[in-house]
This record gives structure tokens, C-alpha cells and sequence, in this order.
């Protein structure tokens, strides 16, 4: 139940959020530290809430060699997609096998029966191979293959950055108090599994890599809920596994 004073918390930050926005809008980026810690309060759910729904998939009992049921591939630019169960050692995992796409190249694939705007979503994922491009990872409040949001991890770069693809164009987002940096170096990541979560809150979205925080961005592009999924670039053979899902009304 929500009380007055609970009401009120609401509303005050809601209104701190609305600043925040026009503020970075107007090109600023260094925040204080008591916006700091308004911003995490406003990007973040309460310990003690519980998803509305949750999923977990770890692919292990689906036929090999196979689309699974229930997920549906998408392609942007030339060339061609292939998502498959597939064997890792003595693990299956979902995999994106086409390794002959140019650099403008995406392969998507996203859930069929999840739909949702607030959220948690966790993966580990693996690049394996690509030339042009390597890694892989998110997608969510996914319209189409046109409009949605990425986050994504690139061994070849070293780097996490998160974008909105929108009419067709991906563009890059700042970050929460750094302003336009092409997201965020990283530790090599090297062809070892690396876990890539998000927290998704109203426009607040937060990245973690092997459980330690990297950043926020805020966004309000897409509002409404969408599925989830997985993105790749170009030529990257990249495996996930163990895809977390947990959704917040």
C-alpha cells in the first residue's frame, strides 16, 4: 500500500529526475554527490521488492543444432543471422554462428513472450570468434529491429557501451555524470565468459559487468515496455548462457 509520505517521496523524485534530465540536456555532465545518491535511489528498485515475473533460461534441454522455439532472429544491413543451440564442452548455450557480415551488420534475437519496461536482465556471454567485430549482448524495450535499446560488451575493445537504436540509427549514449565518452574501457575480456547485467528503471538504465557496477545512462527514447533479448555485430561468434529475467510493475 502506499502511504502519504510515500506518495510524496515519489513525487519529489520524480522531480529530481526531471532536473537531472534538463541538466544534461543543457550539456552538463560532472554531478555533485548529493545528486549522486538521488540518482542511484531513483535507478535503482528496493531490496525488499520482488519482480513481478522471472525467467531463467540455460538452454541445456532444448534440441541442438536448432532455432528455439519461442525466439525469433532478426538481421539490420546486409548479409545473414544464424542463432542455434549449440555445444560448449559439456554446455549448450544460444549461439550466433554467421561469421561472413560486414561492420553495419546486427544479429538480434529476442524472446517471443516476454514483454516489459522495468526490469533486471543478467547474461554470461562468450566471444569466440569475428574479425571485424567480437562479443555481444543485450537488447530491450525491443520494437522491432529498428527501435530498441543495446547494451553490449567487445573483446576486441575492451569496452561496454550502451545505445539506442533508433529509425535505424544506433547511437551511442552519455553517461550518467561523464557526458559523451563511447561507453566504458574495461579489463581485457579476453574469449573467457563475462556476465553483463542491467538494471532498467523508468529512463534510468545501470550496467554491470561481473557484478560491479559501471555505469548509468538516462534515456526516455522508448517508454513503453518491450521484449529482450540478444544483439551481436558484424562477423562476432559469440555464445550466451544462463539469461536472467526479472520483471518489475
Amino acid at each position: 500500500m502506499t502511504t502519504p509520505s510515500m506518495f510524496m517521496l515519489e513525487i519529489f523524485l520524480c522531480l529530481v529526475g526531471a532536473h537531472i534530465l534538463a541538466a544534461c540536456g543543457n550539456g552538463q555532465t560532472a554531478i555533485t554527490q548529493a545528486q549522486k545518491q538521488q540518482i542511484d535511489q531513483l535507478a535503482r528498485f528496493a531490496d525488499s521488492l520482488q519482480p513481478q515475473a522471472s525467467w531463467n533460461f540455460d538452454f541445456e534441454k532444448l534440441p541442438a543444432g536448432q532455432t528455439p522455439i519461442g525466439w525469433t532472429p532478426y538481421f539490420t544491413g546486409e548479409g545473414n543471422t544464424d542463432w542455434k543451440i549449440s555445444r560448449d564442452n559439456e554446455n549448450q548455450v544460444l549461439a550466433q554462428l554467421y561469421s561472413d557480415n560486414p561492420g553495419s551488420h546486427f544479429n538480434i534475437i529476442v524472446n517471443d513472450s516476454i514483454s516489459a519496461k522495468d526490469l533486471k536482465l543478467s547474461i554470461k556471454l562468450k566471444g569466440v570468434g569475428g574479425k571485424h567485430d567480437q562479443g555481444g549482448g543485450l537488447v530491450w524495450r525491443f520494437i522491432d529491429k529498428n527501435n530498441h535499446y543495446i547494451v553490449r560488451a567487445n573483446p576486441l575493445e575492451d569496452n561496454v557501451v550502451l545505445y539506442k537504436m533508433e529509425k535505424g540509427k544506433r547511437i551511442d549514449l552519455p553517461l550518467v555524470g561523464l557526458g559523451k565518452t563511447y561507453g566504458m574501457q574495461t579489463e581485457p575480456l579476453g574469449k573467457a565468459w563475462n556476465t553483463l547485467s542491467l538494471t532498467v528503471k523508468g529512463e534510468w538504465f545501470t550496467v554491470f559487468l561481473n557484478g560491479k557496477e559501471l555505469f548509468k545512462v538516462q534515456d526516455q527514447t522508448f517508454s513503453d515496455p518491450g521484449k529482450v533479448g540478444f544483439w551481436t555485430k558484424a562477423d562476432a561468434v559469440t555464445y550466451f548462457d544462463d539469461f536472467e529475467v526479472g520483471k518489475f510493475e
